[in-house]
């Protein structure tokens, strides 16, 4: 693992509300102010060159992501871009940094479209937030696992400082079409440890009394990762689960493998291949999967096209699917990163139960990242009790909530 990349142990925040450790002596390098940009007019490699300047963002900071979540999801919120540009230069001056903000109720409650809600860990005790609360939130926040600021470390306190200031200078949230003033800033999916939510919620609580905010830090869920060391191989990744583990692990794939050669196979064509990931979907998940015959499972099929078209070509993004003897019996979407698969979605062949396919996806991903070089595999949000069959620790994500107390 490189210097900087960061650790995933990390605990989550102190008690809500609590000030992160060290917050009081994290000052700007320089001034900032936090303007609007539309997303359309910001240029990708622009977009894409701020990520990679922030070593805890992930693929889902991506600009194809977000481009392909706008064009899916556009509907069910209103666009706050913002970037931040030097305290002395013009608004059109290039970013220092990038906002990913978007802004809607809580629940949309009168449009069967847009009746969504965050989902999140139900054993969690998040604070509460009105269903009609004018929400403002990282841009994909629905669809996206982390979320962060796009911006060098060196920036993030000025970064944060100059949002804080705008939210305040500008409680409509900087939006004439929607004029009414936020009640809250709702920013998900930050990981436990990321500098960005450090600097965040200084800035956050540095303001909350005189601005008439109250300002809430908590966990919100946890995404379980599995550590993947260096030099194993898959036979020596087994070796760390536990006996029972590792035994059901080679047990079923064996069996599998006297039913015709098992194989992990790279879509070359995900746009083509995506009704095939569809059907085994919805075989698994039915009516509570992403495609239901519904205004929103259209949603889902647009997004997941626009990311295969935008984001396949260089890897980003992959469909897999788990063949055997020729036989799709399961199907992954992948994210990729230098150091980290990241398992994105999944569907399985219920009638091909006898040969585990659900174990052989996960048992082969596993073995693609080792033999890739990755360094870890992360199942992203949900405990599901599989994952921690596989080695999995709990890396916690962050909840920052501020909400408008006064006019």
């Amino acid at each position: 693992m490189t210097a900087s990349s960061p650790k995933l142990d990390l605990p989550c925040p102190p008690a809500p509300g609590d000030r992160p450790p060290g917050a009081e002596a994290d000052l700007p390098a320089r001034a900032l102010r936090a303007v609007r940009r539309p997303f359309g007019a910001i240029a990708p490699a622009t977009w894409d060159a701020l990520v990679a300047a922030n070593p805890w963002a992930t693929p889902f900071s991506r600009w194809a992501v977000h481009r392909a979540w706008w064009d899916a999801y556009g509907a069910n919120a209103h666009e706050q871009t913002m970037v931040a540009v030097p305290a002395d230069g013009p608004d059109d001056a290039e970013p220092v940094a990038i906002l990913p903000l978007m802004h809607r109720h809580e629940v949309e409650p009168d449009d069967a479209i847009l009746h969504t809600r965050m989902r999140a860990d139900p054993t969690a005790r998040l604070t509460a937030v009105e269903p009609t609360a004018k929400a403002v939130f990282f841009g994909a926040s629905y669809h996206a696992d982390y979320a962060t600021l796009l911006a060098a470390p060196a920036d993030l306190p000025a970064v944060a400082a100059a949002l804080a200031e705008a939210l305040a200078a500008s409680p409509d949230a900087h939006d004439p079409d929607h004029p009414a003033p936020w009640d809250v800033v709702d920013l998900r999916r930050l990981r436990c440890g990321d500098p960005a939510a450090d600097a965040l919620a200084a800035a956050f609580g540095a303001r909350a009394g005189a601005d008439g905010w109250t300002f809430t830090r908590e966990r919100e869920e946890v995404c379980p990762v599995v550590d993947l060391p260096s030099g194993l191989d898959f036979d020596g990744y087994l070796e760390t689960l536990g006996k029972k583990e590792r035994h059901e692990v080679r047990r079923k794939l064996r069996r599998a493998e006297a039913a015709g050669e098992v194989r992990l196979e790279r879509s070359p064509d995900p746009v083509a291949d995506l009704p095939a990931f569809i059907n085994l979907h919805q075989k698994r998940f039915g009516a509570d999967g992403l495609f239901p015959d519904t205004a929103g499972g259209e949603q889902s099929r647009v997004f997941f096209g626009r990311l295969f078209e935008l984001a396949a070509p260089d890897g980003l993004v992959q469909l897999q699917f788990v063949t055997v003897g020729g036989r799709r019996i399961a199907a992954g979407i992948w994210f990729r990163d230098r150091e980290t698969l990241y398992f994105y979605n999944a569907g399985i062949e219920p009638n091909a139960r006898d040969l585990s396919p659900g174990i052989l996806l996960s048992a082969l991903s596993v073995q693609a990242a080792l033999e890739s070089g990755c360094r870890r595999f992360d199942y992203l949000r949900g405990d599901e009790p599989y994952k921690y069959e596989w080695g999995a620790v709990d890396a916690p994500i962050q909840r920052l909530l501020v909400v408008r107390t006064s006019p």
